[in-house]
């Protein structure tokens, strides 16, 4: 990966680089499924069924929940 192709987010309020071309790809860069989260991106809940075409942008800030099933 080219540090050139990287893009700087910051993702759960921390400085995060990230080559993916769009949240779904953060996603599963970040080894969680795209159907398990729930992501607000500059303050603004993308919708899960949009998560692959919602392409990351340099400068975005990320909020990612992951649900965790249990009992």
């Amino acid at each position: 990966m080219s540090p050139r192709m990287t893009k700087s987010i910051t993702l759960n309020g921390a400085p995060h680089r990230s080559s993916a071309a769009t949240i779904a790809d953060l996603v599963r860069e970040l080894e969680l499924a795209p159907e398990k989260v729930a992501v607000e991106r500059n303050g603004e809940i993308v919708p899960r069924s949009t998560l692959a075409e919602a392409a990351l942008n340099e400068g975005d800030t990320l909020e990612i929940v992951h649900f965790v099933g249990g009992g």
